[in-house]
C-alpha cells in the first residue's frame, strides 16, 4: 500500500497525475469490464485529454463537471457533477457520479471525495442533489448514507438518495 504524503483533495483534471491516472483508469475499466480503448488516444495526448475534460462540458443532454481526486502524483478517483438532470437521470444516474481507482478503495477515499464533491456542489449553487447506486452496492450506499443521504425510492433498478445542501434548512 502506498502512504499518501499529502492530503487528498478534488481539482480539475491535471498532466500532473499522467501515470496514477492511466494505470488507475485502467485498473478500473478491467475490474468493472468497460472498454479500455478510450486510454489508447488519452494516453497518447494526454495535455489534449486533460484540456478536453476541464471546464463544463456537455454529455447526457446536460452541462456536466468533472473533478479528479489526487494526492500530490497520485490519482485516486474522479467524481463528475452533472448541473442538470433529464427525467433518466433522474432515475439512473442523479446529479452525482463518482469512483475511486481499484488500489485505492476501501481506504475511506470514496466518502471523502463526495463529501468533497458536496462542498462543490453547494458551491455551484445546488440545495439538493439527487445521487442513485446498484442495490447491490453496498460500499456506494454506504457512502451516500455517510454523507447525508436519505432513501427515497427504489426506482427501477436503482436505490435515490437525496442529500439536502441547504444550511438553512439544518
Amino acid at each position: 500500500m502506498i502512504t499518501l504524503t499529502t492530503q487528498p483533495r478534488l481539482e480539475a483534471p491535471t498532466a500532473t497525475v499522467r501515470a496514477s491516472y492511466l494505470t488507475g483508469e485502467q485498473a478500473d475499466c478491467l475490474a468493472s469490464g468497460f472498454d479500455t480503448g478510450w486510454l489508447g488516444p488519452a494516453s497518447e495526448d494526454f495535455d489534449g485529454y486533460v484540456a478536453s475534460c476541464q471546464g463544463v462540458q456537455r454529455r447526457w443532454d446536460v452541462p456536466f463537471s468533472t473533478y479528479w481526486y489526487i494526492a500530490g502524483e497520485h490519482y485516486l478517483g474522479t467524481l463528475v457533477i452533472r448541473h442538470e438532470l433529464t427525467p433518466a437521470l433522474l432515475g439512473d444516474g442523479g446529479h452525482i457520479g463518482y469512483h475511486v481507482s481499484p488500489a485505492w478503495r476501501r481506504q475511506g477515499h470514496a466518502t471523502r471525495m463526495l463529501a468533497a464533491g458536496l462542498a462543490e456542489a453547494r458551491r455551484l449553487g445546488f440545495a439538493e442533489v439527487l445521487l442513485t447506486c446498484d442495490p447491490a452496492n453496498e460500499a456506494s450506499r454506504k457512502v451516500i448514507v455517510a454523507n447525508g443521504g436519505q432513501l427515497n425510492e427504489t426506482l427501477g433498478a436503482e436505490l435515490r438518495y437525496w442529500i439536502d445542501l441547504d444550511p438553512a434548512r439544518h
